[in-house]
């Protein structure tokens, strides 16, 4: 990230997918079909070029080449079943086997293809270990393979360490692991199902370091929110300050944590204060919440109260999260545009006051 300019606007990895592109992640049709990667590759262009046009200066693929935001693991390796959420009809995986290699480097061909499509840094992104403990294992359909969920924990951080190795040499700017089960640790509602919540979120960094340490070359980061997409579907209203999980945050051996600050109950900006001062900061200052598109001046706002807290050089601009709350969900492209102009235009204005 060192050739980005001053505050860089930033996506945080998924965007909302049009009916088309539904179509042909829900439709079980191979990679290696002539007919759906060119249109997959035709899709990607356009949301690429959006991205571009709204002035953003990392930018991803939408994760649109992935059935679902967790799911792609089983792209990566055997011993999962996949299903459909019996509520919404997403994509739904289950472990039900003993891991072992598929296909390592499905991500890094993602970012291969969004190479030969722009100049602008990538990031890629893949699910904690953690989050896919809590999404995956099933007590009677996964215990006969792995009878804790920490057992399948551990055992998916080779398959997502090798994967980060790959994408390390890929040429993407950032490699994301995103972690909104450890956020969660921040609402008392959630550390009260827990006997031992601190132990629980530092199991989550200890398999999150595991993915990190040793990586050069590349900006390893973590993002965390508190299920924004589940709260875009209203499944879930997680509130809470990042001091409840301050000491988890100060062990990330990342260099990169995203931070969700425009959601209710997201508590306070001073808390940055506390995190490793060689810790830069994805600013969660665009809300990804449908229907509401923030304005230049709040954007600006939010950054320059966070500047009384941390240097203009630690500081990234995004949305809270993606913006795609679900594979299947039907999100307006055209809103998304705007919130990403305007969080590029504040970028902009921050950079004319704080150079």
């Amino acid at each position: 990230m060192d050739q980005l300019p001053l505050f860089p606007a930033s996506i945080i990895g998924s965007l909302p997918r049009p009916a088309g592109v539904r179509e042909l992640v829900t439709g079980n049709r191979d990679w290696d079909e002539p007919g759906y990667r060119f249109e997959m590759e035709t899709a990607i262009r356009d949301i690429v070029a959006m991205q571009e046009e709204a002035g953003l200066d990392v930018v991803s693929d939408g994760e649109w080449w992935r059935k679902s935001y967790i799911g792609v693991v089983a792209e990566l390796a055997h011993g999962f079943e996949l299903s459909r959420n019996p509520v919404d009809g997403r994509p739904w995986t289950i472990v039900v086997d003993r891991l072992s290699p598929r296909e390592p480097g499905f991500i890094a061909r993602e970012v291969a293809f969004l190479k030969t499509l722009t100049q602008r840094a990538i990031k890629t992104t893949l699910p904690a270990p953690a989050l896919l403990g809590e999404r995956m294992w099933d007590a009677e359909k996964s215990a006969a393979a792995y009878p804790t969920r920490e057992d399948f924990i551990r055992d998916c951080v080779p398959i997502l360490r090798q994967e980060v190795e790959i994408l390390a040499q890929s040429g993407a700017a950032i490699i994301q692991i995103d972690d909104p089960h450890l956020c969660l640790f921040v609402d008392d509602r959630v550390r009260a199902d827990y006997a031992h919540p601190d132990q629980a979120a530092d199991f989550s960094v200890d398999m999150n370091n595991q993915l990190i340490d040793g990586i050069e070359g590349v900006t390893m980061a973590v993002h965390l929110c508190r299920r924004a997409g589940a709260r875009v579907r209203g499944e879930a209203d997680h509130t809470g300050g990042f001091e409840k999980i301050m000491p988890q945050l100060r062990r990330l051996a990342a260099g990169h944590v995203t931070l969700e600050f425009t959601a209710p109950g997201a508590g306070d900006f001073s808390i940055l204060s506390q995190l490793p001062v060689e810790t830069q900061v994805g600013l969660g200052c665009v809300s990804c919440q449908p229907g509401q598109v923030d304005s230049v001046d709040a954007i600006v706002g939010r950054v320059e109260t966070a500047l009384k807290y941390l240097e203009p050089e630690r500081i990234t601009l995004n949305p809270d999260c993606g913006f795609a709350p679900g594979s299947a969900a039907d999100v307006s492209l055209e809103e998304v545009r705007q919130k990403l102009k305007n969080e590029t235009s504040a970028a902009r204005i921050l950079r004319d006051r704080y150079t």
